[in-house]
């Protein structure tokens, strides 16, 4: 009887975390802004303009008196352009232990600004106040990259910011879709002088990590097949070193080396496939929580608004 009860509540707690994976990475889930950047001093404008395919993004342009300089920020799976407010459930248990304290990309508008950058930056689709679309599903990326397309053109639509220089810096989910937007459309990007582009991930390196974490490692296909039947295409197509031979542009990448829901072999390979002659990768040591990551800017921007001044001259 005991085995028996073993086994149901084992397999109970499989298919609890097998659904949640595949439909947590096939659709999307919107959390809240809970600051702008008025909260750090910070003058802005709401912005409002048609994705590639139309569908409406939100954003904010913070500009920088004088500057010619323009950097578009790019969020994170589940965050949106303030961040994401993982002190508060339930996004404060959703991503693990460590990463629950708040993630607040207000702080690092505020740097760029005071180091002379006007910032852009948006929600994707169907997230923060951004526009319904594709049936609220996240495929691997694919419908995202026409938000950053269409960012694009609506800064060469504006006469105030079509002259300006160019970079981008994008986290996560949005260095991904960045750079399969390159990779399926680079002329689109001629003009983008430099990329900062953290916390690359692979969609099955992270179910395949998250399983692992959870004791459920042979269950990777099974999630992977469900996936697919959410969003017609399999993780592998979501592979980020597929598209990092078409990113050219001078690219700066970096993670949390012991970050548990990843795993380093990932990240490496795509800066391995990067298409860049210039390029740079570092690994954040001595921490295993992925919100180390996001938060490394904010804390040490030197490194990295370095990069940004050599490419932005």
């Amino acid at each position: 009887m005991a085995d028996s009860v073993t086994t149901r509540l084992l397999d109970t707690t499989a298919e609890s975390t097998i659904e949640s994976l595949a439909s947590g990475l096939g659709y999307a889930s919107r959390s809240p802004i809970l600051r702008t950047p008025m909260n750090q001093g910070l003058g802005y404008e709401d912005v409002s303009y048609p994705s590639s395919d139309g569908v409406p993004l939100e954003g904010w342009f913070i500009p920088s008196e004088g500057s010619t300089k323009l950097i578009v920020c790019m969020h994170a799976f589940g965050f949106n352009r303030y961040g994401f407010p993982s002190h508060i459930e339930p996004w404060k248990s959703a991503f693990g232990p460590g990463n629950d304290t708040e993630i607040d990309f207000n702080l690092d508008y505020k740097v760029l600004h005071d180091a002379g950058y006007n910032v852009l930056a948006f929600d994707f689709r169907n997230c923060g106040l951004s526009g319904d679309a594709n049936g609220n599903r996240m495929s691997n990326n694919r419908f995202e990259t026409r938000d950053v397309i269409g960012t694009l053109n609506y800064i060469r639509s504006r006469s105030d910011l079509s002259s300006m220089t160019l970079g981008i810096f994008a986290r996560c989910m949005g260095a991904s879709v960045t750079f399969r937007a390159i990779h399926s459309d680079p002329r689109v990007f001629d003009d983008v002088a430099c990329l900062v582009a953290p916390l690359l991930l692979s969609p099955r390196v992270f179910v395949e990590a998250t399983l692992e974490s959870a004791g459920l490692s042979e269950y990777v296909d099974e999630v992977d097949r469900r996936f697919q039947l959410l969003t017609s295409k399999p993780l592998a197509d979501g592979n980020v070193s597929d598209w990092a031979p078409s990113v050219t542009m001078p690219t700066m990448t970096y993670g949390v080396y012991d970050d548990a829901i990843t795993r380093p072999y990932d990240l490496e390979e795509a800066y391995v496939s990067l298409g860049a002659t210039e390029k740079e990768m570092f690994w954040i040591e001595d921490a295993t929580a992925r919100w180390d990551a996001y938060k490394y800017f904010q804390r040490h921007p030197k490194r990295i608004l370095e990069w940004f001044d050599t490419h932005m001259k």
